[in-house]
Protein backbone atom coordinates (compact mmCIF):
# COMPACT_ATOMS: atom_id res chain seq x y z
CA UNK A 1 0.00 0.00 0.00
CA UNK A 2 0.97 3.93 -0.08
CA UNK A 3 2.00 5.49 2.56
CA UNK A 4 3.73 8.69 3.83
CA UNK A 5 7.03 7.59 5.60
CA UNK A 6 9.91 8.49 7.14
CA UNK A 7 12.92 5.91 7.57
CA UNK A 8 14.90 8.00 9.61
CA UNK A 9 14.38 10.75 12.33
CA UNK A 10 15.56 14.69 10.68
CA UNK A 11 14.96 17.02 8.25
CA UNK A 12 12.01 17.71 6.11
CA UNK A 13 13.96 15.95 3.51
CA UNK A 14 13.54 12.39 4.87
CA UNK A 15 9.74 12.20 4.63
CA UNK A 16 8.86 10.07 1.44
CA UNK A 17 5.60 9.00 0.08
CA UNK A 18 6.52 5.41 -0.71
CA UNK A 19 5.14 1.44 -0.87
CA UNK A 20 4.97 -0.27 2.39
CA UNK A 21 3.33 -3.37 3.50
CA UNK A 22 -0.26 -3.34 4.22
CA UNK A 23 -0.61 -4.08 8.49
CA UNK A 24 -1.83 -7.02 9.81
CA UNK A 25 -4.49 -7.24 12.25
CA UNK A 26 -4.98 -9.16 15.42
CA UNK A 27 -7.85 -10.77 17.08
CA UNK A 28 -9.49 -7.72 18.50
CA UNK A 29 -8.48 -4.88 15.73
CA UNK A 30 -9.81 -3.46 13.02
CA UNK A 31 -8.24 -2.92 9.20
CA UNK A 32 -9.53 0.76 8.35
CA UNK A 33 -9.40 1.27 5.13
CA UNK A 34 -8.40 5.34 5.73
CA UNK A 35 -10.99 8.01 3.98
CA UNK A 36 -9.21 10.79 5.95
CA UNK A 37 -6.37 11.85 7.85
CA UNK A 38 -5.08 14.95 9.15
CA UNK A 39 -1.97 16.86 10.26
CA UNK A 40 -0.72 18.10 13.69
CA UNK A 41 2.64 20.00 14.49
CA UNK A 42 3.40 16.52 16.31
CA UNK A 43 4.32 14.94 13.43
CA UNK A 44 7.08 17.23 12.81
CA UNK A 45 8.43 16.88 16.57
CA UNK A 46 7.95 13.05 15.88
CA UNK A 47 10.06 13.44 12.83
CA UNK A 48 12.84 15.36 14.49
CA UNK A 49 12.64 12.61 17.35
CA UNK A 50 13.85 12.86 20.90
CA UNK A 51 16.21 10.43 23.66
CA UNK A 52 13.64 7.44 24.25
CA UNK A 53 11.62 7.84 21.18
CA UNK A 54 11.97 4.13 19.40
CA UNK A 55 10.24 3.61 16.73
CA UNK A 56 9.94 0.62 14.31
CA UNK A 57 11.17 2.36 10.89
CA UNK A 58 9.70 3.16 7.89
CA UNK A 59 7.44 5.00 10.36
CA UNK A 60 4.04 5.92 9.15
CA UNK A 61 3.29 9.89 9.82
CA UNK A 62 -0.19 11.06 10.88
CA UNK A 63 -2.12 10.95 14.55
CA UNK A 64 -5.86 11.59 12.59
CA UNK A 65 -7.53 9.46 10.60
CA UNK A 66 -11.07 8.08 9.86
CA UNK A 67 -12.27 5.57 7.16
CA UNK A 68 -14.58 2.05 6.72
CA UNK A 69 -13.73 -0.66 8.34
CA UNK A 70 -12.05 -3.48 5.42
CA UNK A 71 -11.74 -6.50 8.15
CA UNK A 72 -11.85 -7.55 11.57
CA UNK A 73 -10.51 -9.60 14.09
CA UNK A 74 -11.75 -12.84 15.13
CA UNK A 75 -12.71 -11.47 18.72
CA UNK A 76 -14.19 -8.31 17.31
CA UNK A 77 -17.64 -7.97 18.19
CA UNK A 78 -19.96 -4.78 17.60
CA UNK A 79 -18.00 -3.68 14.53
CA UNK A 80 -18.67 -5.07 10.85
CA UNK A 81 -17.56 -4.66 7.94
CA UNK A 82 -18.09 -1.47 6.25
CA UNK A 83 -18.72 0.39 9.17
CA UNK A 84 -17.75 4.15 8.95
CA UNK A 85 -15.24 5.02 11.73
CA UNK A 86 -13.51 7.56 13.11
CA UNK A 87 -10.46 6.73 15.45
CA UNK A 88 -9.63 7.74 19.10
CA UNK A 89 -6.06 8.83 18.60
CA UNK A 90 -5.23 7.87 21.94
CA UNK A 91 -3.89 4.50 22.55
CA UNK A 92 -4.20 2.70 26.16
CA UNK A 93 -4.41 -0.84 27.47
CA UNK A 94 -7.95 -1.19 28.82
CA UNK A 95 -6.16 -3.27 31.93
CA UNK A 96 -4.23 -0.98 34.17
CA UNK A 97 -5.46 0.86 37.01
CA UNK A 98 -5.72 4.40 35.27
CA UNK A 99 -7.88 2.37 32.52
CA UNK A 100 -9.86 0.62 35.30
CA UNK A 101 -10.45 3.77 36.81
CA UNK A 102 -11.88 5.85 33.36
CA UNK A 103 -8.74 7.68 33.15
CA UNK A 104 -7.30 5.80 29.92
CA UNK A 105 -5.37 9.10 29.17
CA UNK A 106 -3.17 8.52 32.06
CA UNK A 107 -2.57 4.78 31.06
CA UNK A 108 0.91 3.17 31.80
CA UNK A 109 1.58 1.58 28.42
CA UNK A 110 -0.14 5.43 27.29
CA UNK A 111 0.53 5.66 23.21
CA UNK A 112 -0.22 7.53 20.31
CA UNK A 113 -1.01 6.83 16.78
CA UNK A 114 1.61 8.97 14.39
CA UNK A 115 3.83 8.89 17.81
CA UNK A 116 4.75 5.82 19.24
CA UNK A 117 3.56 3.19 16.70
CA UNK A 118 2.22 3.89 12.64
CA UNK A 119 -0.30 6.85 11.78
CA UNK A 120 -2.81 7.09 9.02
CA UNK A 121 -1.01 9.25 6.37
CA UNK A 122 -1.31 5.84 4.43
CA UNK A 123 -3.90 3.46 2.32
CA UNK A 124 -4.83 1.25 5.30
CA UNK A 125 -4.30 1.22 9.41
CA UNK A 126 -4.38 -1.63 11.91
CA UNK A 127 -6.85 -0.42 14.69
CA UNK A 128 -7.95 -1.65 18.15
CA UNK A 129 -11.64 -1.83 18.42
CA UNK A 130 -11.08 -0.22 21.67
CA UNK A 131 -10.40 2.98 19.78
CA UNK A 132 -13.11 2.93 16.98
CA UNK A 133 -16.66 5.31 17.34
CA UNK A 134 -18.78 4.94 14.82
CA UNK A 135 -19.74 7.36 12.34
CA UNK A 136 -23.47 9.13 11.74
CA UNK A 137 -24.25 8.63 8.15
CA UNK A 138 -24.38 12.73 8.03
CA UNK A 139 -20.67 12.99 9.63
CA UNK A 140 -18.12 13.25 6.97
CA UNK A 141 -14.50 11.67 7.06
CA UNK A 142 -12.73 15.14 7.11
CA UNK A 143 -15.02 16.45 10.02
CA UNK A 144 -13.89 13.40 12.16
CA UNK A 145 -10.15 13.29 10.69
CA UNK A 146 -9.75 16.89 11.16
CA UNK A 147 -11.42 17.00 14.73
CA UNK A 148 -10.04 14.13 16.51
CA UNK A 149 -6.72 14.73 18.30
CA UNK A 150 -7.32 18.60 18.75
CA UNK A 151 -10.75 18.33 20.07
CA UNK A 152 -10.09 15.55 22.69
CA UNK A 153 -7.53 17.38 23.58
CA UNK A 154 -8.87 20.76 24.40
CA UNK A 155 -12.21 19.11 25.50
CA UNK A 156 -10.35 17.28 28.17
CA UNK A 157 -7.92 20.22 29.15
CA UNK A 158 -10.24 22.57 29.54
CA UNK A 159 -13.94 20.92 30.87
CA UNK A 160 -12.69 17.74 32.66
CA UNK A 161 -9.16 19.06 34.11
CA UNK A 162 -9.98 22.90 34.26
CA UNK A 163 -13.98 22.63 35.14
CA UNK A 164 -14.24 25.66 33.69
CA UNK A 165 -17.43 27.22 34.99
CA UNK A 166 -20.25 29.52 33.21
CA UNK A 167 -19.78 33.11 33.26
CA UNK A 168 -16.08 32.51 33.46
CA UNK A 169 -13.19 34.54 31.32
CA UNK A 170 -10.70 32.55 29.42
CA UNK A 171 -7.50 34.16 27.63
CA UNK A 172 -6.65 31.88 24.61
CA UNK A 173 -2.89 32.03 23.38
CA UNK A 174 -2.69 31.50 19.40
CA UNK A 175 -5.12 32.22 17.06
CA UNK A 176 -4.87 29.21 14.13
CA UNK A 177 -3.59 26.32 15.87
CA UNK A 178 -6.04 23.32 15.73
CA UNK A 179 -6.10 22.71 19.59
CA UNK A 180 -6.53 26.95 19.73
CA UNK A 181 -9.16 27.29 17.58
CA UNK A 182 -11.10 23.73 19.02
CA UNK A 183 -10.84 25.98 22.66
CA UNK A 184 -12.51 28.62 21.84
CA UNK A 185 -15.46 26.87 20.36
CA UNK A 186 -15.19 24.60 23.37
CA UNK A 187 -15.19 27.99 26.08
CA UNK A 188 -18.22 29.23 23.81
CA UNK A 189 -20.35 26.03 24.12
CA UNK A 190 -19.92 26.03 27.86
CA UNK A 191 -20.62 29.18 28.17
CA UNK A 192 -17.45 31.54 28.44
CA UNK A 193 -18.30 35.54 29.91
CA UNK A 194 -15.48 36.57 27.48
CA UNK A 195 -13.52 34.94 25.74
CA UNK A 196 -9.62 36.66 24.49
CA UNK A 197 -7.70 35.27 21.72
CA UNK A 198 -3.98 36.19 21.23
CA UNK A 199 -3.06 36.26 17.30
CA UNK A 200 0.05 36.92 14.55
CA UNK A 201 -2.77 37.94 11.78
CA UNK A 202 -5.81 39.38 10.93
CA UNK A 203 -6.80 36.15 9.04
CA UNK A 204 -6.47 34.19 12.33
CA UNK A 205 -8.11 36.96 14.46
CA UNK A 206 -10.83 37.23 12.61
CA UNK A 207 -11.65 33.14 12.57
CA UNK A 208 -11.33 33.62 15.95
CA UNK A 209 -13.88 36.16 16.33
CA UNK A 210 -16.28 34.01 13.51
CA UNK A 211 -15.45 31.01 16.00
CA UNK A 212 -16.28 33.02 19.04
CA UNK A 213 -13.74 35.10 20.50
CA UNK A 214 -15.42 38.45 22.29
CA UNK A 215 -11.93 40.35 21.81
CA UNK A 216 -8.98 39.99 19.48
CA UNK A 217 -5.39 41.56 19.88
CA UNK A 218 -2.92 41.31 17.49
CA UNK A 219 0.31 40.11 18.98
CA UNK A 220 2.85 41.95 16.31
CA UNK A 221 0.88 45.43 17.01
CA UNK A 222 0.40 45.77 21.19
CA UNK A 223 1.99 44.30 23.90
CA UNK A 224 -0.52 41.47 24.56
CA UNK A 225 0.03 41.31 28.22
CA UNK A 226 -0.84 45.07 28.95
CA UNK A 227 -3.82 44.76 26.24
CA UNK A 228 -5.43 42.06 28.40
CA UNK A 229 -4.53 43.67 31.66
CA UNK A 230 -6.31 47.02 30.15
CA UNK A 231 -9.56 45.11 28.27
CA UNK A 232 -10.13 43.33 32.26
CA UNK A 233 -10.44 46.48 34.12
CA UNK A 234 -7.15 45.57 35.88
CA UNK A 235 -8.53 42.65 37.00
CA UNK A 236 -7.15 39.47 34.69
CA UNK A 237 -9.17 36.52 33.48
CA UNK A 238 -10.25 33.24 35.00
CA UNK A 239 -8.29 30.56 33.04
CA UNK A 240 -5.61 30.83 30.53
CA UNK A 241 -5.00 28.57 27.83
CA UNK A 242 -1.08 28.81 26.53
CA UNK A 243 0.27 25.48 24.31
CA UNK A 244 3.35 28.34 23.48
CA UNK A 245 5.49 27.64 26.78
CA UNK A 246 8.41 29.71 26.58
CA UNK A 247 7.87 32.51 24.84
CA UNK A 248 4.50 33.13 26.61
CA UNK A 249 4.30 31.97 30.30
CA UNK A 250 4.90 34.25 32.10
CA UNK A 251 2.42 37.03 30.50
CA UNK A 252 0.19 34.23 30.44
CA UNK A 253 0.24 33.90 34.35
CA UNK A 254 0.21 37.41 34.76
CA UNK A 255 -2.81 37.73 32.76
CA UNK A 256 -4.39 35.55 35.38
CA UNK A 257 -6.62 36.99 38.24
CA UNK A 258 -6.25 35.86 41.95
CA UNK A 259 -7.24 32.03 42.33
CA UNK A 260 -6.70 31.67 38.48
CA UNK A 261 -6.24 28.93 36.10
CA UNK A 262 -3.40 28.22 33.58
CA UNK A 263 -3.75 25.11 31.03
CA UNK A 264 -1.07 23.60 29.09
CA UNK A 265 -0.90 20.51 26.44
CA UNK A 266 2.30 22.07 25.27
CA UNK A 267 5.46 23.67 24.15
CA UNK A 268 5.78 24.59 20.49
CA UNK A 269 8.12 27.55 21.26
CA UNK A 270 10.42 25.66 24.02
CA UNK A 271 9.54 23.22 27.30
CA UNK A 272 12.22 25.13 29.89
CA UNK A 273 12.10 28.67 31.07
CA UNK A 274 11.91 30.45 34.50
CA UNK A 275 8.87 31.33 36.23
CA UNK A 276 8.46 33.92 39.15
CA UNK A 277 7.13 31.56 42.18
CA UNK A 278 5.60 35.33 44.01
CA UNK A 279 3.04 35.11 41.21
CA UNK A 280 2.07 31.37 42.12
CA UNK A 281 1.44 31.74 45.89
CA UNK A 282 0.54 35.44 45.89
CA UNK A 283 -2.44 35.61 43.03
CA UNK A 284 -3.18 31.79 44.52
CA UNK A 285 -2.82 30.30 40.66
CA UNK A 286 -2.92 26.70 39.06
CA UNK A 287 -0.64 25.41 36.70
CA UNK A 288 -3.16 22.51 35.04
CA UNK A 289 -1.07 19.98 32.86
CA UNK A 290 -2.97 17.75 30.25
CA UNK A 291 -2.47 15.11 27.59
CA UNK A 292 -5.01 14.07 24.91
CA UNK A 293 -8.28 12.79 26.82
CA UNK A 294 -10.15 9.50 28.08
CA UNK A 295 -12.12 8.06 25.81
CA UNK A 296 -15.45 8.99 27.64
CA UNK A 297 -13.90 12.27 26.59
CA UNK A 298 -13.37 11.47 22.99
CA UNK A 299 -17.49 10.26 22.63
CA UNK A 300 -18.97 13.25 24.44
CA UNK A 301 -16.68 16.02 22.37
CA UNK A 302 -17.25 13.26 18.58
CA UNK A 303 -20.80 13.22 19.49
CA UNK A 304 -21.03 17.34 19.76
CA UNK A 305 -19.59 17.84 16.38
CA UNK A 306 -21.05 14.85 14.78
CA UNK A 307 -24.30 16.61 16.03
CA UNK A 308 -23.17 20.17 14.45
CA UNK A 309 -22.39 21.84 17.75
CA UNK A 310 -18.59 22.11 17.51
CA UNK A 311 -16.83 22.54 13.89
CA UNK A 312 -13.81 21.36 12.88
CA UNK A 313 -11.64 23.48 10.93
CA UNK A 314 -10.04 22.72 8.09
CA UNK A 315 -7.04 24.51 6.19
CA UNK A 316 -6.82 22.65 2.80
CA UNK A 317 -7.61 19.36 1.87
CA UNK A 318 -4.76 17.03 -0.39
CA UNK A 319 -3.84 13.76 -1.68
CA UNK A 320 -1.50 11.47 0.04
CA UNK A 321 0.74 11.62 -2.33
CA UNK A 322 1.48 15.03 -1.96
CA UNK A 323 2.70 13.94 2.31
CA UNK A 324 5.60 15.48 1.89
CA UNK A 325 4.90 18.74 0.30
CA UNK A 326 1.70 19.23 3.33
CA UNK A 327 4.57 18.67 6.56
CA UNK A 328 6.37 21.67 4.71
CA UNK A 329 3.27 23.77 4.52
CA UNK A 330 3.10 22.49 8.20
CA UNK A 331 6.01 23.55 9.08
CA UNK A 332 6.22 27.25 7.92
CA UNK A 333 3.12 28.23 10.18
CA UNK A 334 1.25 29.37 7.47
CA UNK A 335 -1.75 27.67 8.05
CA UNK A 336 -5.25 28.12 10.09
CA UNK A 337 -6.51 25.21 11.23
CA UNK A 338 -6.11 21.75 9.96
CA UNK A 339 -4.26 19.96 6.92
CA UNK A 340 -6.27 16.87 5.82
CA UNK A 341 -5.33 14.22 3.80
CA UNK A 342 -8.73 13.37 1.61
CA UNK A 343 -7.44 11.30 -1.54
CA UNK A 344 -5.65 8.38 -1.33
CA UNK A 345 -6.01 7.43 -5.03
CA UNK A 346 -3.43 9.39 -6.47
Amino acid sequence: MKAVVFHEHGSLDNVVYADVPEPEIGPEMALIEVKAAALNRLDLWVLAGWPGLNLKMPHIIGSDGAGVIAAVGQRVSGFTVGDRVAVNPTLSCGQCDFCLAGRDNMCRRFALFGEHVDGFLAEYAAVPVRNLLKMPDNAGFVTAAAASLVFVTAWHSLITRAKFQVGESILIVGAGGGVNTAAIQVARLAGAGQIYVVGSSAAKLALARELGADVTINRNEVDWGKAIFKATNREGVDVAVDNVGAATYQKSLRALKRGGRLLTVGNTSGPKFEIDNRLLFGKHLSIIGSTMGAIRDYEQVMGLLFDGRLRAIVDSEHPLSHGPSILRKLDSGDVSGKLVVSDFKR
